[in-house]
């Protein structure tokens, strides 16, 4: 085993100024490394999503009354709380997790070589959006679960699983510029497509605000609208995203698009198919806890389905040598882009 090196006072004070610097300028991370730290920290970001969702479907949302701390004498939760403070405490602990894995994702994409500038942005949005969502979640506690900043609190997890899902493909892309696969009215269909599914996780949140599962057994403010009602459009935009997801299959098999994008949407119609599947069996059911919880997840596999839809419509391989022709995938994605 090799020796570690004593730092030197200069080495020290250079590790304090910048210390990604430091760790980079003696670390060299295998590739699979960079990619494995950007997949845990999309997982972490599902994750934080549905142990949030279980905080609010056990009536937990108030198991920690204020925040930053559990209460006003403790910074963790007591026993005198019960089950309730357990799992509101549990879920914050977790964000510290999300964050470690975040800043994981940070150092290996700060470490490799050559430096990736956009790599490490994308890391560093991650950790923003982390950070403001921490504080997003300690207002909903503080203003008692109001529904609007829960449906706030939900969708920036959603821009975070968006930018953990942007990151995770970018490991295994180089940094040249996009090359697309498909025509213009291709993509065009898919960011419509984009765009319905926004709209439905928003309606979705709208669905939640409304609905029974206030997220504590005492009086909780709802949004004054009929949560059956809201749920109608809410399927109404499902079916619109698997008739957009349907069509796009068919537009990319006529035009004989490569395996990529028709591999991705093919993905998407399957989550789809699920998820629609358990929203129509727990709207007939009275929402139960159980699957109320699993649409949740679902719904962050349809969002991180569509993100990788979007992003499978063009490639970014490494630049290839001078005077070396073009490896076999670049030649045929060229001729299928066109002449640009």
């Amino acid at each position: 085993m090799d020796r570690v090196p004593n730092l030197t006072p200069a080495d020290a004070a250079a590790a304090v100024r910048n210390p990604l610097a430091f760790i980079a300028a003696r670390w060299t991370p295998d590739p699979r490394t960079v990619r494995r730290a950007a997949l845990v920290a999309l997982v972490m970001a599902v994750v934080i999503v549905v142990t949030g969702g279980a905080v609010r479907l056990t009536g937990s949302g108030l198991g920690c009354p204020t925040w930053p701390k559990c209460t006003e004498d403790s910074i963790n939760n007591t026993a005198a709380m019960g089950i309730h403070g357990y799992i509101e405490f549990g879920n914050r602990m977790l964000t510290y997790v999300l964050c470690a894995a975040v800043g994981w994702a940070i150092i290996a994409a700060r470490s490799q070589k050559p430096y990736r500038r956009s790599l490490t942005r994308l890391g560093w949005a991650q950790f923003w959006i982390v950070m403001g969502n921490a504080v997003l979640g300690g207002i909903v506690v503080l203003v008692g679960l109001n529904p609007y900043t829960v449906a706030a609190h939900f969708l920036l997890s959603s821009a975070l699983i968006a930018v953990a899902a942007v990151m995770w493909q970018r490991t295994r892309e180089g940094d040249e510029a996009p090359r697309p696969l498909v025509g213009k009215s291709v993509q065009q269909l898919v960011w419509a497509l984009v765009g319905v599914t926004v709209l439905l996780i928003a309606v979705g949140t709208v669905v939640t605000g409304a609905g029974p599962h206030a997220g504590d057994s005492s009086e909780v403010e709802r949004m004054p609208l009929n949560w059956e009602d809201v749920s109608k459009l809410h399927a109404v935009l499902a079916w619109i995203v698997v008739t957009l997801t349907f069509a796009l299959w068919f537009v990319l098999k006529a035009v004989d698009a490569p395996r990529g994008p028709l591999d991705r949407t093919r993905e998407l119609f399957l989550v789809l198919l699920a998820q629609g599947a358990i929203g129509y069996v727990q709207f007939f059911t009275d929402l139960p806890e159980i699957l109320v919880g699993a649409h949740m997840f679902g719904s962050c596999l349809v969002w991180i389905a569509t993100v990788r839809v979007l992003l499978a419509l063009r490639e970014r391989p490494d630049s290839a040598p001078a005077g070396l022709p073009l490896q076999p995938f670049e030649a045929t994605s060229a001729s299928i882009a066109g002449p640009r």
